[in-house]
């Protein structure tokens, strides 16, 4: 207890003899006090940071299906940047429709825009349906919705479920013992 009694004493008088405190005769306190500094400063300027810039790729004849894709990334040491051109499906979609029309082939043209499921269902609603094996108009409807039924009887013939009901005689008495055990667990 008497250290920091000491030690709390020795700092009061150290902090009052460092901050001297004078009066003039005028009654004004004056006070003095001393800063050192021997702190050093270095400014060093470097050239900016190196940047990564992509490539342009430009596509100035319209008559393009592609579109550029660019792109770069930098860190402090390496810089990497690539480009390529994509191509529009789409847009050659468009271009081929019209240029088979503007070659008096208009069933091809049509049957090149019925190939996006969106224009195959609105020509289907307007009562125009998509031309099918050279077919137009009622024909070609008939046929779209022969295969409709074709590909649901493909489809339900190679399910795999039903085939292993088929096939498997003791998979079906299986099946039915689990089922009459499940029922019977769930009546108890």
């Amino acid at each position: 207890m008497t250290r920091l009694f000491v030690v709390t004493f020795l700092f009061i008088v150290g902090f009052a003899i460092g901050n001297a405190v004078f009066a003039d005769d005028d009654n004004t306190i004056k006070s003095e006090s001393t800063i050192r500094s021997d702190g050093t400063m270095d400014t060093t300027i470097n050239s900016p940071p190196p940047s990564a810039i992509s490539p342009q790729i430009s596509s100035s004849n319209s008559d393009l299906c592609t579109v550029g894709v660019a792109g770069a990334v930098q860190t402090q040491i390496l810089g990497i940047s690539a480009g390529r051109t994509v191509r529009d499906m789409n847009c050659e979609k468009l271009k081929n429709a019209k240029v088979m029309y503007d070659m008096g082939m208009k069933v091809a043209a049509v049957s090149v825009m019925c190939q996006d499921s969106r224009v195959f269902e609105a020509m289907l609603n307007a009562g125009t349906p998509c031309p099918k094996d050279g077919l137009v108009g009622d024909k070609a409807r008939l046929a779209w919705e022969m295969e409709a039924v074709n590909q649901t009887i493909e489809r339900e013939q190679n399910n795999p479920m039903r085939k292993i009901f088929n096939e498997n005689v003791e998979t079906k008495t299986g099946l039915g013992i689990i089922i009459a055990t499940l029922a019977f667990l769930l009546a108890m």
